[in-house]
This record gives structure tokens, sequence and C-alpha cells, in this order.
């Protein structure tokens, strides 16, 4: 979550049995930096850098959670309206996986192309097959469900085709506080790809029927922030 987790934060939840921390979002180029401060002016926590110290920062963030958590992957969730600012991030050293943003959904963000507005984008598996292509790091790309005039199934499909190693889905389903569990399993039957479930793992129930899903993951955050968690992540 943009403004939050970062490497002090990181590294507070990780003993509670997490393999992977996500760093992020970060902005990367002129757009969306843009785009961040203008959230920022509204009220919006968002990580805010410049383009001459974004990239350090993320590096020393990376190097932060390994120096503590040796045997923990690092990924970093990073949003750019072309490729090339995400290669450069999925080569900084130490870092496991470069995670494409296509899920933001603030306002600001999207009017730029970019967050689930690049859902729509034609060169989406271009875009995607490029950071495979030109980078270190494994590729993850983190999408929404059900987002309007988006076949979810279908730009699942062609993430994987592109050769992104994982698929992050906040299986967000709309007028509903609660996973589309369905979507889901339909999802994790029809891709090649590891499949990281997000979205309503708050309870023991919905943590048993995100498992039930088939997904290779989850991943949690706002449940982990309110402190509010029924069960024990380490059992899982």
């Amino acid at each position: 979550m943009a403004g939050i987790t970062d490497a002090e934060f990181l590294n507070k939840v990780i003993p509670y049995g997490f393999n992977v921390a996500t760093l992020g979002g970060y902005s990367l180029d002129k757009p969306t930096i843009e785009a961040s401060r203008r959230i920022i002016e509204r009220g919006r926590k968002e990580f805010d850098f410049p383009l001459d110290e974004i990239f350090t920062h993320i590096a020393c963030e990376i190097d932060k959670i390994k120096k503590v958590h040796k045997n923990v992957k690092v990924s970093a969730n990073v949003r750019s309206t072309t490729p090339q600012p995400i290669i450069e991030v999925g080569n900084i050293e130490n870092l496991d996986i470069v995670e494409i943003n296509c899920h933001c959904r603030q306002d600001e963000i999207v009017s730029i192309g970019c967050g689930q507005e690049m859902l729509n984008r034609s060169d989406l598996a271009d875009f995607i097959s490029q950071v495979v292509e030109n980078t270190k790091s494994e590729v993850s790309v983190k999408i929404r469900t059900n987002v309007d005039n988006v076949n979810t199934l279908q730009i699942a499909g062609m993430i994987s085709d592109a050769g992104a190693d994982y698929l992050h889905i906040d299986a967000m389903k709309k007028g509903v506080f609660e996973a589309d569990w369905e979507l889901l399993s339909e999802i994790c039957n029809n891709v090649k790809i590891k499949v990281i479930g997000n979205n309503s793992v708050n309870s023991q129930v919905n943590l048993e029927k995100m498992i039930g899903t088939g997904v290779d993951g989850f991943s949690i955050a706002r449940s982990i922030i309110s402190g509010h968690l029924d069960f024990n992540i380490s059992d899982f």
C-alpha cells in the first residue's frame, strides 16, 4: 500500500510468517510522479520521490530488508507509463521480483493510462514481455478483477502468455465486501503461472476460502496494518 509498505514496516511484519515482502507502490516516471503528488495534495498518503532519487531509494529499501531477513524474497510494486523505468528497477541488485502495477484505481493514476487502466492498453502484452526479457528479476503483474469493460480471464491468460512469473490478483467484486472466489478459481484453473490471491484475507474462514480457490499464495496488507487477524500466518 502506497506510503505504508516500506522497509521499516516490512521488517516488523516479516517474522509473522511472510516469505515475500513487497515494497511500494512506487511511481517511476514524470507522469506517475506528478500524479502521485496530486494524490498527496488531496490528503491520501503516497510515496513521493523525484526521478533523481527514486531508484536509489528503492535499492536502499531492499538492502534494509535483506540485511535483516536474508531468506525472504523482496518485491517492488511499481508504476510507469513505459517499460524502461520498470526494467531499471528489475535490475537492481538484490531485488527478487519486480511487480508491474496494473491495479491502482486512483483517478490521478488512471487518467494517465496507468494503474488499472493498463488493462485497456493494446500493447500490454508487449509491455510485459519487454520487462520479462530485459530484467534479471522475476516479474509479477498485479491486477484488479471486474474492472469495467475488461475481460479478467482473458487478461490473465495474456499476462501468463507474455512470460510473467506471477499473477497477483485483487479479486475485487463491485458492491460485495468479499472477494470474487469463483472468478479467482477460474483464473487459477486457466493460467500456467503462479497466482497470488488478494482481497478479503481477514479471517480464518476467508483464508480457507482463498486457499480453496487454488492460489499458489496469498497477500495481505490492510488486515496486518489494522492488527485484526484471527489466524496465525505462519500456520499456512
